[in-house]
């Protein structure tokens, strides 16, 4: 099976990530989407992030109803911080019959020249890249290798940091977020 790893803190999880999700699994040679849920660096100043159990439980509730999307927590049980190698070995090691691919926005792939071992990523690994309005260019040799693939799906600018200010601000915000999650949110009085 061909798996996508989608990674993310998912603080909370949107409806954008879902439209993304779904367009890969639907318009891409992925079998599956796993949503990994990135865990809390230890290293980093909390703010806002909610506990890992609460982000996993809401991808959960965003992704149950869709056949070929997963939460994932399999990031909860690896060393930190952690680094997508490591967490690409494990899976391997674990799923020895699947091939893991990343999905990541164009915003990241810009950036994925300082990504640890990145090259080793490259020649094992698809990456699959969605649109995003963003500064900088990708560099050429990413743009034309055969490991990384366009997809074209819609572009998403809603974001959580966006979400969570306007919870702040007493604003509604529940079109944006899959009714389930919305549920979560506001019966735990998150982001308040």
């Amino acid at each position: 099976m061909k798996i996508g790893l989608y990674f993310g803190t998912f603080n909370p999880i949107h409806v954008g990530h879902l439209i993304i999700a779904n367009h890969m699994a639907e318009y891409s040679d992925l079998d599956r989407i796993w949503l990994v849920v990135t865990p809390h660096n230890p290293f980093k100043k909390k703010n806002t992030l909610l506990d890992n159990h609460h982000r996993f439980d809401m991808v959960y509730e965003a992704t149950k109803d869709y056949d070929k999307l997963e939460a994932s927590d399999i990031e909860f049980k690896l060393p930190q911080p952690s680094y997508t190698i490591n967490t690409l070995t494990y899976l391997l090691e674990k799923h020895p019959n699947h091939e893991f691919s990343l999905i990541m926005g164009e915003d990241n792939l810009k950036g994925f020249h300082k990504w640890k071992n990145n090259d080793i990523i490259l020649e094992h690994h698809d990456i699959y890249v969605y649109p995003r309005i963003s500064e900088g260019k990708t560099e050429t040799q990413l743009l034309n290798h055969p490991k990384i693939h366009q997809i074209k799906a819609p572009i998403m600018e809603i974001s959580s940091t966006f979400i969570r200010q306007a919870v702040r601000d007493g604003k509604s915000c529940k079109p944006l977020l899959p009714e389930h999650v919305w549920k979560y949110i506001d019966d735990m009085n998150f982001y308040k």
